[in-house]
């Protein structure tokens, strides 16, 4: 739960351009603790969520939402969010929106293929077979 939550920071911080500094400041923390929040491995208090809410521009709620899902829903969001930690991924959501259709498809098909291409010959042969 600490980890989607922190993600969810994160995630929100990012869709704003906001740094982990310009937050650590409006929060009275360092931003170091921020990155803690945001990697789960500190607990974020009620209290101190209201504030990251606030500096986020956002309700409390908006960040729990992920919390407060049926449990086949959040075991997707919570993989979602996992996947948005990964280095680049917002980056690449970004730039893959300002993106026209005719392109995003290229590059879906794109990637496929370097994918596919990366995998073992036994793997695609059981792909193949499946």
């Amino acid at each position: 739960m600490d980890i989607a939550l922190g993600a969810a920071v994160r995630i929100r911080r990012r869709t704003i351009g906001m740094s982990q500094e310009a937050l650590a400041e409006q929060c009275g923390v360092s931003f170091q603790q921020i990155q803690k929040y945001e990697n789960g491995a500190n607990r974020i208090s009620f209290s101190r969520l209201v504030q990251i809410a606030r500096a986020l521009r956002c309700r409390v709620i908006d960040l729990m939402d992920v919390l407060d899902t049926p449990d086949r829903q959040t075991t997707g969001d919570l993989d979602l969010l996992a996947r948005m930690r990964t280095p680049g991924a917002l980056e690449l959501l970004s730039s893959y929106e300002r993106l026209p259709p005719e392109s995003r498809v290229a590059l879906v098909n794109f990637i496929r293929t370097l994918v596919s291409a990366s995998v073992e010959p036994s793997e695609r042969i059981a792909r193949i077979v499946a």
